[in-house]
């Protein structure tokens, strides 16, 4: 890796394990962009950079290889994996097939309770918005949606949808909150939730369609 593709990462405490610790680091570079597709990166030098050994690195790579962010590269490191229009369509796609029903039948009045619950997440996306904080915000959008899913009661459709979204990175969200308009996004979560409450199957299908085809635009701008 050469001397401009330092990145510039934290050094790693030892509250939870090493592992988690990189992998999580390395996901807030992925979110970024400051680790760019195409290009491979070495676990021994990314390893000095956190100032671990290479071991915790790799099987953090491997981790984010099994979710498709990464590929492994024989004897040189991990290449981040790049996504085509194509390949971002198709994402989109099948997100859209998938939530945008499934979301719609949760519409009830009767568990406006279950809904509210989820009100807080939906604010850490906005406050999260509102500061730039890219990896905060993605951490509690995955947990707003997947805890949404659940609510169906179909375990796998949460896991294939948390796959979607973990291959499907954010990509252009640096610049989303640069030009303010990340908050904007981030309200679509509050609005979805009161459609919900009020049992609006019809108002929910077209947040939950927008805001899939919101970030289908982020992509397409970046």
């Amino acid at each position: 890796m050469a001397a401009d593709d330092r990145l510039d990462l934290p050094m790693v405490g030892e509250r939870r394990s090493l592992r988690e610790q990189v992998a999580h680091a390395l996901r807030a570079a992925l979110i970024t962009g400051e680790m760019r597709p195409g290009v491979v990166y070495s676990a021994p030098v990314l390893a000095a950079q956190f100032g671990v050994s290479a071991t915790p690195v790799r099987e953090a790579m491997l981790d984010l290889a099994k979710e498709g962010l990464v590929e492994a590269v024989r004897n040189k490191g991990f290449r981040v994996t790049e996504l085509s229009d194509r390949d971002l369509d198709e994402l989109t796609e099948i997100r859209q097939l998938i939530e945008v029903p499934t979301v719609a039948r949760l519409a009830d009045r009767a568990r406006a309770e279950e809904f509210e619950r989820l009100r807080p997440i939906a604010e850490e996306i906005v406050s999260a918005g509102e500061r730039g904080d890219l990896l905060a915000y993605v951490d509690a959008d995955l947990r707003f949606h997947v805890e949404l899913l659940a609510l169906s009661g179909n375990a796998h459709l949460v896991e294939v949808v948390r796959d979607l979204r973990n291959r499907a990175r954010l990509y252009g969200l640096s610049q989303l909150s640069e030009r303010g308009t990340l908050t904007d996004s981030a309200r679509e979560h509050l609005a979805l939730l009161d459609a919900l409450k009020e049992g609006d199957a019809e108002a929910v299908g077209r947040i939950m369609t927008e805001h899939i085809g919101h970030v289908r635009g982020i992509w397409a701008e970046h």
